[in-house]
């Protein structure tokens, strides 16, 4: 089982999604928790995946997968 911590400053959560930002397309992305760390690219747990906001005009897309549990 994958173990990071959330990117977020202080956040002691482990990170359950990951993020990236798709900046051509003003898209930003998360899904399941990537199989390694990515350096463009930010983890997040339940908590910080689910309150993201982007910039205005930006879209956010969601992807749903299976994670081993």
């Amino acid at each position: 089982m994958l173990s990071r911590p959330c990117s977020r400053i202080a956040c002691p959560r482990d990170a359950v999604q990951t993020l990236t930002y798709v900046y051509a397309d003003s898209m930003a992305v998360i899904g399941p928790l990537s199989l390694s760390h990515e350096p463009h690219s930010y983890d997040l747990c339940a908590i910080h995946a689910e309150r993201l906001s982007a910039p205005q005009g930006w879209q956010i897309v969601r992807h749903v997968g299976v994670t081993d549990a």
